[in-house]
């Protein structure tokens, strides 16, 4: 249940850049770009961290956290990367 609410929160993150994007630089194709590359680094630093606690407060192995990690960061990463695309 924590995970799906983790990703969840990545995609509201992804709304709030794309949004935000919009709303600076109206529909330009680079604001748009730089929205989805700013989302990108800032969702990589949330699931470090995200990883980090799982670790260290909950007491799982890096081994055990890993994967889910890589799944928490890539769904909305690849969202965010399909969107970049789609508005190129």
């Amino acid at each position: 249940m924590h995970t799906l609410k983790i990703i969840l929160g990545g995609f509201l993150l992804l709304g709030v850049c794309f949004l935000l994007g919009r709303w600076i630089g109206g529909p330009d194709v680079p604001v748009t770009s730089l929205a989805m590359k700013c989302f990108l680094c800032l969702w990589l630093i949330v699931t470090a961290i995200n990883m980090w606690f799982g670790v260290s407060k909950a007491g799982y192995s890096i081994e055990g956290e890993a994967p889910i990690a890589l799944v928490v960061f890539a769904i909305p990463a690849i969202t965010a990367i399909v969107i970049w695309w789609r508005v190129r």
